[in-house]
């Protein structure tokens, strides 16, 4: 199997910005792909943000198995996060944050009342690793209306603040993390959903381990979206061969398109087109 490793070098200076910006912060909003709520997360974010409140975002949740988000919710909420099934490109799922905020900063707000400081909005800070969705939720969730608050006193100058209502302010620059890949299963399955880069990435490994998962895990996913019979010990190859034959993936004459029909397959997988797939479950 190929080495997924990508860890740039911009990263030591993006973690030591957020170390400062979270302390301007009452709130997390973390973004993570419903797909691989495990592997899209980055562990340095729960140290970072420890006594911060906490919110979790499965997002494109529409694109993922609708029982294992289940499963991810209650694995997320049992750990003390507040978790939001959502999809930041149509919106789904984007009312019931303004809720889950204030029910997530009760405690801070309840403070606040006791020492006479009313109706000061809840500041929060969205994190994620690259791809994940962040400026596509910031832009969809503060929607045209928000007014950038601008450089207020006492807040550090350049911080641009996203008023969204009376009650909630966004930090402008979304956190941004990146992966760990202590697991060579991490780094597939990133590559999977194209968090990385396709360029560093062999598509037809990608489409060989992405064929493996699913004749185990979603047996007939595969048949009824290419139209191909698959046997009980058929090798992988043989499936790319046959996808090949049933979408005329051919280079000349009859020799078949194996880098087409994997360029394609993975494609159909993120775009959800094969179905309703999550790579982990919280158990692993």
């Amino acid at each position: 199997m190929a080495n997924y490793q990508w860890y740039p070098g911009h990263m030591t200076k993006a973690k030591r910005m957020m170390q400062e910006d979270i302390k301007l912060i009452d709130l997390v909003i973390e973004l993570v792909d419903a797909r691989v709520p495990f592997s899209s997360r980055n562990p340095d974010i729960d140290e970072l943000g420890k006594n911060k409140s906490r919110i979790i975002l499965l997002n494109k949740s529409d694109l993922a198995d609708i029982r294992k988000n289940k499963l991810w919710m209650d694995y997320f909420s049992k750990r003390g996060f507040y978790v939001l099934e959502m999809n930041s490109k149509t919106g789904a799922g984007m009312k019931s944050i303004q809720g889950v905020v204030q029910e997530a900063c009760k405690e801070k707000i309840e403070r606040d009342r006791k020492r006479g400081i009313l109706n000061r909005p809840v500041r929060a800070m969205v994190v994620g690793i690259p791809n994940v969705g962040k400026s596509t939720f910031i832009n969809s969730f503060a929607g045209k209306a928000c007014a950038k608050t601008g450089n207020k006193p006492g807040v550090t100058k350049g911080k641009q603040w996203i008023r969204l209502n009376k009650s909630l302010e966004l930090l402008d620059t979304p956190g941004i993390l990146w992966p760990k890949f202590e697991d060579q299963t991490v780094g597939l399955r990133l590559a999977m959903i194209g968090s990385l880069n396709d360029e560093i990435i062999h598509l037809d490994e990608l489409a060989y381990e992405l064929i493996q998962f699913l004749k185990e895990e979603y047996a007939g996913l595969l048949e009824k979206r290419y139209q191909i019979e698959i046997s009980e010990g058929q090798e992988v190859f043989d499936i790319i061969k046959a996808v090949c034959i049933s979408k005329r993936c051919y280079l000349k004459g009859e020799e078949l398109d194996i880098m087409r029909a994997s360029s394609m397959i993975v494609e159909d997988f993120r775009n959800g087109r094969i179905g309703k797939i999550t790579l982990e479950i919280p158990e692993e």
